[in-house]
Order: structure tokens, then C-alpha cells, then sequence
């Protein structure tokens, strides 16, 4: 099972309003097809997560523009963002990318080796 957490940086401008954009799309169930554009399109200093951009994005992929649109304008998904970064900081997350696998954290961005080591390991418990 694979759960998405988001944690969006102080310094990454518009990462906030793009993790909520993200979860506005998971309530049509796009959640991974937004996500895939956001890191496609978007850039660590902002550029392509501006809320026009977000929008133009969900049009996009053909989700219902109106009520993605409310979704986002109205900050629903904002308390989910923020919880998500309550439970990064409870669990001692200091950056991304930051993977848990059966409750071991993996830190920065890693080969595939160091994952299936881990992955291995926990399926022999």
C-alpha cells in the first residue's frame, strides 16, 4: 500500500497551494494523474504552481473545472495539506523526498537498491 504524504517546503513557492490542488483532483479521484503533472510541469522556484497554472491543469486533465475550481479558491483541502505536515514533523521528516517503508525511513533520494534492501528485509518478518 502506498500512501502519499505531502510536505511542502517553506523555501518551494507554491508548494502549499499546489498540495491542496492535488487533493482538490483526489476528490475526482485524479490524485496521481494531477501529482504526475504538478512534478512534470511545475519547478522548485514556483514556476508553473501558480493558482492559474493549477487550474489550467485540472481543465486538463478534464476534471470538473467548477468544483475543482471552488476546492481550491475556498482553501477546502488546506487542513489536509497541513496535517500531513503535522505527521511529517511528528515523525522527525527534515526534507524531501523522505520514504517509510513498514515504519523504516529512507532519507533523500536513493538508488532502487537501498529500497529493495529494505523492501526484502521486511518481507522475511
Amino acid at each position: 500500500k502506498i500512501i502519499f504524504r505531502h510536505y511542502p517546503l517553506a523555501f518551494h513557492v507554491n508548494a502549499q497551494k499546489a498540495g491542496e490542488a492535488a487533493e482538490c483532483a483526489n476528490r475526482q479521484g485524479e490524485f496521481w494523474e494531477y501529482h504526475n503533472v504538478l512534478f512534470t510541469k511545475g519547478q522548485a522556484d514556483g514556476t508553473g504552481l501558480d493558482v492559474s497554472s493549477l487550474k489550467q491543469y485540472a481543465a486538463d486533465l478534464r476534471l470538473d473545472t467548477s468544483k475543482f475550481n471552488q476546492c481550491l479558491d475556498n482553501g477546502e483541502t488546506d487542513g489536509v495539506v497541513k496535517n500531513d505536515i503535522a505527521a511529517a514533523t511528528a515523525a522527525e521528516v527534515s526534507g524531501t523526498p523522505t520514504v517509510f517503508i513498514n515504519g523504516v525511513k529512507i532519507i533523500g533520494a536513493q538508488p532502487f537498491a537501498n529500497f529493495e534492501q529494505v523492501i526484502e528485509a521486511e518481507l522475511k518478518k
